[in-house]
């Protein structure tokens, strides 16, 4: 609460000074007025749902005086009389970079780099930059404040968007005037973001990197601020905590982010504004349980040119249903009640602002509601509602005047006042036009001219009967000129027409001289009314206008739920059940599921007396029950980089940071019995970053997907990849270049580790803790202390002998163990050693010879394993190898003499076992989850599909609902693309559609390029 304190503080401060005497000499004689303005007659809309009619707004300095419809005029004010006009508080941009350019990007370098260039006792990384003032870079642009004060905008929160911790944006004035002048305050916000931007460094590669950074960032500042000594100066960190005093803005590149961010402000007990991307209808309700407010844009998406069919057969369900659904954007975000905010970035033409806004109160967003989002609420939500965003006394005078109500379709802006300054785009004090004549050109019959004032000029026609013929009209002051060919009504030859405009008794009326068939002609133009407004032409396939039309599902693609799926009572009645316990495989036997648990297997004769409610029954005669699969080793569902290998040990980040619920792969792997997986790092660094396992909750939010029930778990690697072997020549400055050097990393990471546990178990034991520093916050250090302390446990990439027995020996030298060793393609060499060790094997059930350190790899290798009392599993490290682990497990029958039962576990209970989550699944076992799969045929034949597959006692796949849902998915979407191949017929811009390839991610994607937007289609 403090901090708004001191921002209103500062505000009034700045507001003073605004009125004072400028410090700047004049080079010349000086013409400071203070007049003082009353404007009279206009209709006042001081702000949301209140209107007073011939009202009078009363200013002077900058300041609004009075507002009311009686208020008392002195005699020395200048009277402007906007009868017929509106007049709105101006609308306020809360995400710009007006003034503040981002400096060049470096020029890339040759080499890689890994550590900041550049002057001064600054943050370890360039992506991080506090101590950015941008009031100190802040340089007025009059183009561009002209074009944000056309679109009604007269305050706007700028700032430099580039970076991670991108530093302090300003409040300033739309005006012409100077720098000095025009600033209301000089850090009125901080901001952040996820992009690195310009910055040159590897680090970070990948979301989950930058988010990792931010945290420790986080974690430093702190530490820094409450050190008693300072043995180092760090102006960055110093800055990041003397920015917290004011309002947090964080950008999010789409709804997943907005989740991501609210995660932090829990962490760090903060709360942020979000400026959101324009997807939030996708993830509505568990945004609004964030509770943040948003700065939503308007950059709805144009019309693909889908004239070309292969094109259109190449668009995504998903992309057509954005194109349809994201004006509705705001509208759906307010009635769920999440406060918003407007801003134009992002937009191509800034000018397209209010038409884009008009689009989202056309399709359901209420007028009034749009109103507040322009002034008020961002006045709130920037925490200068006592200066700025209403038309209120004493507030500053900045105002719009309007043609008309706020997104009427004649309203277009007249003027826009800053700070007391009049920019006139329309003069109010001008006659207006705008109506229907009787028009009497001398020897040519009477017409009709309709003059229509619109926001992009002037429209006229002229009509006889039923025809009507467009002419060209334009005006200056109070001269007229009309011209153009109307044959239709007599007009054979081009007519210029010039004259004047007069008022007669309050109404308009125009005359003056014309010049047809090279004759002069008089003309006469007498008020009748109001014009006739052109006709919409009925489009039967436009684009949706009414919220009920739209459909959103969960995720918001083809084969998304309209509904989550619930937890059901179902009887799975006459199946084969594997159970992968010591019962083994038990036929013609019933299974009884309830509150997502197993809860009787059997002959179950009266299932109403085990459960409450309604019970599905399933007939399994012929068909097969088996847990549900559990794919040790996957990369799908990862946001933006499953690597972040720009340093040997990032142990720091989080792949549970960077869930990626919408990845089709879910849905996929569903078909073929997957239900858990362990999302891992890849194998690009020595010591990467920490895993996620997760449940594949279909529809389901990325928080909702983990498995709580699973412990820590962390992937580190061996090999080609993490001494950049395959990474190109330019690579070979990163420790360790060598296998000798991979050993040294983990010695010299846990030698650290515990060297920073001791630390912490000393200043723990510390009694008297005044004026002795504690250690600081070391996010990788922490992971690693977390594995010698068994709260987190080890997947190691490997393939070769040698180092897996080196990491072993590291590992018993140093008190930690390893918990499984994946692809292990050699393991067949040490599996005695590696059951010593306690070590399980996670491996490929035939490849081989894929890269060099594959060659002694063998088809034998998991049936050995086995054999030899190592835990073994098989896992696929590619999104289709996922949904057939299966068949997978079923060639080690044929490798390794293994029988079906044991093949079978080494999908479902062995690596449940690995992620410590066999206690609650990887079995059919009464009291455990309902994660199960019924088959259509054994499920180790080359023919078994997975017919339903249940996670939690959700079904979450069922194959006999997957034609409708295919007919449905290509009926919809030809529907759409119908609607969109009509807007396109109208003449409206459209834009090449450039289908994204989605990012199959492995071990060997290793990650060093910019990462990008997922995508799920």
């Amino acid at each position: 609460m403090n901090k708004y304190i001191i921002l209103v503080f500062l505000f009034c401060v700045f507001g003073i000074a605004l009125n004072a005497q400028s410090t700047f000499p004049s080079n010349g004689p000086e013409d400071e007025r203070n007049s003082t303005y009353a404007i009279i007659n206009a209709t006042l809309h001081p702000t949301a749902g209140q209107t007073i009619e011939n009202g009078k707004l009363l200013l002077k300095a900058g300041k609004i005086l009075a507002v009311g419809a009686n208020v008392s005029i002195p005699v020395e004010a200048i009277i402007l009389d906007a009868k017929g006009k509106h007049i709105y508080p101006a609308f306020i941009e809360p995400y710009a970079d007006y003034g503040v350019e981002i400096g060049k990007k470096p020029t890339p370098t040759r080499m890689p780099q890994y550590e900041r260039k550049g002057a001064g006792p600054l943050a370890w990384n360039a992506a991080v930059t506090p101590e950015v003032d941008a009031a100190l870079l802040f340089k007025t642009d009059a183009q561009k404040a002209d074009i944000f004060r056309k679109t009604g905008f007269a305050t706007a929160l700028t700032h430099q968007h580039d970076g991670i911790v991108r530093g302090t944006g300003l409040l300033v004035h739309l005006s012409n005037d100077k720098e000095n002048e025009v600033v209301i305050a000089s850090r009125a916000a901080n901001f952040f973001s996820f992009n690195k931007g310009t910055s040159p460094m590897q680090y970070p590669s990948s979301l989950m990197g930058s988010i990792a950074l931010f945290r420790q960032t986080w974690y430093d500042s702190e530490w820094y601020a409450g050190l008693k000594d300072k043995k180092e100066l760090n102006l960055s960190l110093e800055a990041f905590q003397q920015n917290l005093r004011y309002i947090q803005l964080f950008e999010a590149a789409d709804e997943h982010d907005i989740l991501r961010i609210h995660n932090l402000s829990k962490e760090f007990k903060t709360p942020f504004i979000v400026k959101a991307s324009g997807r939030e209808y996708r993830r509505l309700d568990e945004i609004k349980i964030t509770n943040q407010a948003l700065l939503v844009p308007v950059n709805f998406q144009e019309p693909y040119d889908l004239s070309d069919f292969y094109t259109a057969s190449q668009i995504s369900l998903e992309d057509l249903r954005h194109w349809e659904t994201a004006s509705f954007n705001p509208f759906l975000l307010h009635q769920a009640g999440i406060k918003f905010a407007f801003t134009s970035n992002g937009l191509k033409k800034a000018g397209d602002f209010l038409a884009q806004v008009k689009k989202a109160v056309d399709t359901g967003l209420p007028a009034q509601a749009a109103f507040a989002s322009l002034t008020s609420i961002p006045a709130e939500l920037l925490g200068i509602d006592k200066m700025i965003g209403t038309l209120t006394k004493d507030k500053i005078a900045s105002f719009i005047i309007s043609s008309d109500t706020l997104f009427a379709d004649d309203f277009h802006i007249a003027e826009t006042w800053v700070n007391g300054k009049r920019y006139i785009y329309q003069d109010i004090t001008q006659t207006a036009i705008h109506g229907k004549y009787k028009l009497n050109i001398e020897t040519l019959p009477e017409l009709e001219l309709h003059i229509i004032q619109k926001q992009k000029g002037i429209e006229a026609f002229v009509k006889l009967d039923t025809t009507q013929v467009k002419l060209k009209i334009i005006r200056n002051d109070l001269q007229i000129s009309i011209s153009g060919k109307a044959d239709k009504v007599g007009i054979k030859e081009e007519i210029r027409m010039g004259g004047n405009i007069l008022s007669l008794d309050g109404k308009t009326s125009m005359r003056g001289t014309a010049v047809y068939k090279d004759k002069n002609l008089n003309w006469t133009a007498v008020y009748l009314g109001e014009p006739d407004l052109p006709k919409a032409k009925k489009d039967s396939l436009k684009q949706l206008t009414k919220a009920d039309d739209i459909r959103i599902t969960y995720p918001n693609n083809a084969f998304g739920f309209e509904q989550l799926p619930e937890q059901k009572n179902y009887l799975i009645k006459n199946v084969t059940v594997w159970t992968c316990e010591q019962d083994g495989k038990l036929e013609n036997q019933d299974v009884l599921i309830t509150n997502g648990k197993i809860i009787a297997i059997g002959k179950i004769s009266d299932p109403v007396k085990l459960v409450k409610g309604p019970i599905e029954s399933i007939d399994g005669t012929g068909k097969h029950l088996t847990p549900g699969i559990i794919d040790e080793h996957s990369h799908i569902a990862i946001s933006r980089g499953v690597n972040e290998g720009a340093q040997s040990n990032t142990a720091e980040v989080r792949i549970g940071d960077v869930v990626f619920p919408d990845d089709i792969n879910i849905y996929r792997q569903l078909s073929g019995g997957t239900t858990s997986a362990q999302l891992l790092h890849g194998s690009a660094n020595s010591i990467g970053g920490q895993s996620a396992v997760v449940k594949l909750r279909w529809g389901f939010a990325a928080e909702a997907m983990k498995n709580t029930n699973a412990p820590g778990h962390i992937k580190f690697a061996l090999g080609e990849n993490v001494k950049q072997s395959n990474w190109g020549d330019v690579y070979s400055e990163r420790f360790p270049q060598t296998r000798m050097g991979v050993e040294q990393v983990f010695m010299d990471a846990f030698l650290r580790a515990k060297a920073y546990q001791k630390e912490w178990d000393d200043w723990n034991k510390t009694k008297n803790k005044k004026g002795i520093n504690p250690p600081r916050r070391d996010l990788e250090l922490e992971a690693l202390v977390e594995i010698m302390e068994e709260k987190r446990f080890i997947t190691c990439h490997s393939y070769v002998q040698s180092e897996i027995n080196m990491l072993m020996h590291v590992a018993d030298s140093l008190g930690f163990k390893v918990n499984t060793f994946t692809h292990i393609l050699e393991g067949y060499k040490l599996a005695d050693k590696m059951a010593k060790h306690g070590a399980a094997g996670s491996t490929f059930a035939d490849w081989w010879a894929y890269k060099m350190e594959v060659n002694d790899a063998i088809p034998f290798n998991a049936a050995i394993m086995t054999k030899m009392n190592v835990n073994t599993s098989i896992n696929s490290d590619d999104a289709e190898m996922g949904r057939r682990l299966n068949q997978e497990a079923a060639k080690v029958v044929r490798y390794g003499n293994v029988s079906e039962e044991e093949a079978l576990k080494l999908v479902t209970i062995n690596p449940a076992k690995m992620l410590k989550i066999d206690a609650s699944t990887g079995s059919i076992k009464i009291g455990k989850d309902a994660d199960v799969v019924l088959w259509n045929d054994n499920p180790l034949s080359i023919y078994a599909v997975a017919e339903k597959t249940w996670v939690d006692g959700m079904l979450l796949f069922d194959r006999t609902q997957q034609a409708a849902i295919l007919a449905a998915a290509e009926q919809e979407k030809q529907a759409i693309i119908q609607r969109m191949l009509s807007e396109a017929s109208k003449g409206k811009s459209t834009v090449k559609y450039q289908p994204k390839k989605p990012r199959l991610y492995h071990c060997e994607d290793l990650g060093e390029e910019e990462f990008e937007e997922e995508e799920s289609h």
